[in-house]
């Protein structure tokens, strides 16, 4: 999109729609710049498999973002998220109980895994639709049994992917990472910024604040 000429009016922003329930997407798209309107999908997640965790995210993402675009009309650009862990060759999602988080994490401390997010973006105007997957290595604290326990505790790892969180309660155990910070939030923002540009959208169009 062109810049706009001294006194023009600035186009409003597209409805930006995220398809997901998830606090720290929307937060994260918040602290961006932007102001999404969230309309979370009701996607039975379990329907779905593929032979890679890449495949199945970006699956799992274009999923939840027909969902909730085949509910809309005229413009709008949805996008839908989803992740997974991968450690020792194992997906890990939303883990089923406490107990199932408890072995999760003593698997994991010490150890390394992959945090996959995949991305789907649909305009509802041009009825196109870009996907995208991205990994970030995340290296996990020796943590201890105490520690275990107290994170589980607090209930944040049995709502998240692989049981952890980077920007909330779990970053005290994730040692460090290599790859986006965001994608490990649960939604990257180069990758969107690619998405959009695929469509033929920059920023300023979805409400990135300007002068």
């Amino acid at each position: 999109m062109s810049q706009a000429s001294p006194g023009a009016r600035i186009p409003a922003p597209v409805r930006l729609v995220l398809a997901s329930a998830s606090p720290a997407r929307l937060e994260t798209l918040r602290r961006a710049g932007l102001d999404p309107e969230v309309i979370v999908s009701g996607v039975d997640e379990d329907r779905f498999d593929e032979p890679t965790i890449a495949e199945l995210v970006k699956t799992l993402a274009l999923a939840k973002a027909m969902a909730v675009a085949e509910t809309l009309t005229g413009e709008a650009l949805v996008l839908g998220c989803d992740s997974m862990l991968e450690f020792d060759g194992e997906r890990f999602g939303k883990p089923a109980s406490i107990e199932d988080a408890r072995a999760r994490w003593r698997r994991m401390r010490g150890g390394v895994g992959i945090l996959y997010t995949g991305m789907a973006l649909w305009d509802v105007a041009q009825e196109a639709i870009e996907l995208s997957s991205t990994g970030t290595i995340v290296h996990f604290a020796d943590v201890s049994d105490a520690e275990i326990e107290l994170y589980l505790a607090t209930g944040e790892p049995l709502g998240v992917a692989g049981a952890f969180t980077i920007d909330g309660l779990g970053g005290w155990f994730v040692q460090h990472i290599d790859g986006d910070h965001h994608n490990v939030v649960g939604l990257s923002l180069p990758m969107l910024r690619q998405l959009l540009a695929r469509l033929g959208h920059g920023l300023a169009d979805v409400g990135y604040p300007s002068a």
